[in-house]
């Protein structure tokens, strides 16, 4: 997978840094081509020399280091395939999330538009500092990979999680990476993502607990696996694919018929709300003297219910709080689309707001897969495998 693969590697000041040596030999052996950058704190912890050895490639430390006319950071660019930043520091994961270009390595990453996997590595209250946990938030919703640091002895002399993933963990993320972008190549998927709202009056309205993050994590792995992708979210997404933005039922349903066109596939991962205010104030309502309030709702359109049997793979999920299979087998009869997506949304360690989760696909003879808990990356990739494994 990685034969004739150009890799450019970014190396941070971070005592992991050594080992990056053995993840450029790996790299090597398996026929890729590649490049290092350095920051300059770098090099207090490994030399060019020992790069420049292993990769048979010269080594880039400054901006201004440069032998032609065409700047280096857009030179290194144009011929990688993927940027792999390892250890990635507190200092420049924070630089890269807010576009500072003050080295070599950072001002690389903020042109780079293909592929960047980070490895961060760091003391264990750094990794969890809140600024630090938000910047990695940012750089996962733009699209990049993540491999999680793992817990273990630190250079700082405490135990915890902040170790850098091991070398072979990062190898593997990288050929991950590069197989995704085969598997769904020339396919067209439309994932729909968040909770409806149905608005009472100019201020108010009625929707739920869903944060969509399962929905972005579909569209972006669909992307990453080669499909071309339409979102339709209940928020702006700051994606490289194409998104729609909506905010009711109604408007999720127009945008889904519009772009359903040609479409391999749908996946209906958005919370719609089942009803809607039958009549909306068109001004803020008052409080009053009334100490109750009443409200008519009507049903809204299934959406799901409605696109399913219409030639287009149909995918939805089930949010339940009680009798999760049950009540998942009835709603695939129900609705009649090709594979129903199960979540318990009764436990606090996934589902709604949360980074992980745990499923159960249904197809329509009833077949059910289970997939462990696990980031929500991880699951969105092992639906579309399972989804488009027949495909």
């Amino acid at each position: 997978m990685l034969e004739n693969k150009n890799i450019l590697i970014g190396i941070t000041g971070g005592i992991a840094a050594y080992k990056i040596c053995t993840l450029i030999r790996l790299y090597k052996k398996s026929g890729a081509n590649v490049r290092v950058i350095l920051t300059p704190n770098a090099l207090n912890f490994v030399t060019k020399l020992t790069l420049q050895t292993l990769s048979n490639n010269e080594v880039y430390v400054d901006n201004f280091d440069v032998d032609n006319f065409k700047p280096e950071h857009i030179s290194l660019c144009d011929e990688a395939d993927i940027f792999v930043i390892a250890p990635a520091t507190a200092n420049t994961i924070s630089k890269i999330a807010n576009g500072i270009c003050d080295n070599l390595l950072t001002t690389t990453a903020c042109a780079f538009n293909k592929p960047i996997l980070l490895a961060p590595a760091m003391n264990t209250n750094m990794w969890n500092n809140n600024f630090i946990q938000e910047n990695l938030e940012k750089l996962k919703n733009t699209g990049y990979h993540i491999v999680n640091p793992g817990t273990g002895f630190l250079a700082c002399g405490t135990t915890g999680e902040g170790r850098m993933a091991e070398v072979e963990d990062i190898y593997d993320s990288t050929v991950k990476i590069f197989s995704r972008k085969q598997i769904l190549k020339g396919k067209k998927i439309l994932i729909t993502a968040g909770g409806t709202k149905e608005m009472i009056d100019p201020v108010r309205y009625i929707s739920n607990c869903s944060s969509g993050k399962m929905g972005i994590a579909l569209a972006d792995c669909a992307y990453n696996m080669g499909a071309e992708v339409t979102l339709v979210s209940t928020f702006k997404a700051n994606k490289p694919y194409k998104n729609l933005v909506t905010e009711s039922a109604i408007e999720m349903e127009k945008a889904v018929k519009e772009n359903i066109v040609n479409q391999d596939c749908v996946i209906m991962a958005a919370a719609v709300a089942d009803y809607r205010v039958k009549e909306p104030a068109k001004e803020k309502m008052k409080k009053g003297e009334k100490d109750s309030l009443t409200i008519e709702l009507v049903k809204n359109p299934d959406i799901l219910q409605e696109i399913s049997g219409k030639g287009v793979l149909a995918v939805g999920f089930c949010a339940e709080s009680e009798n999760l299979i049950e009540n998942a087998k009835e709603k695939i009869q129900k609705k009649g689309c090709d594979y129903l997506v199960a979540n318990d949304i009764s436990r606090k360690d996934i589902g709604f707001s949360s980074d992980m989760n745990e499923v159960y696909i249904l197809d329509k003879k009833l077949n059910i897969t289970h997939f462990e808990r696990d980031t929500k990356q991880n699951i969105a990739q092992r639906i579309l495998e399972k989804v488009f494994e027949q495909v």
